[in-house]
């Protein structure tokens, strides 16, 4: 994969995860139950649902490319931002969040 749509992705990872972690964090009034989620349920998910299971799981792991990875840690990054947004709002006094 080229380095512009890389680039691409990891953002639309970022913002998708900033995105859903706003919402979930001003609709359960959480603050980092979105990274919980992600590390939880979405990366396992994926990952298993990806595997071949005549490989062991290390064999698996080692054949995502370093985009795979990039992509995953620019939506965990987002994930942190959103709940990091919500904390610093709530300390400014919007008890909206």
């Amino acid at each position: 994969m080229g380095f512009i749509p890389m680039i691409v992705l990891m953002v639309l990872f970022f913002v998708m995860m900033f995105g859903i972690g706003f919402i979930l964090n001003m609709l359960m009034k959480t603050t980092w139950f979105p990274c919980y989620l992600f590390i939880i349920v979405i990366l396992p998910v994926v990952v298993y649902s990806m595997w071949d299971h005549s490989m062991s799981l290390w064999t698996h792991l080692s054949s995502f490319h370093i985009g795979d990875y990039l992509t995953g840690i620019a939506g965990l990054v987002g994930a942190y931002v959103s709940g990091w947004a919500i904390k610093k709002l709530r300390q400014g006094g919007y008890t909206m969040f």
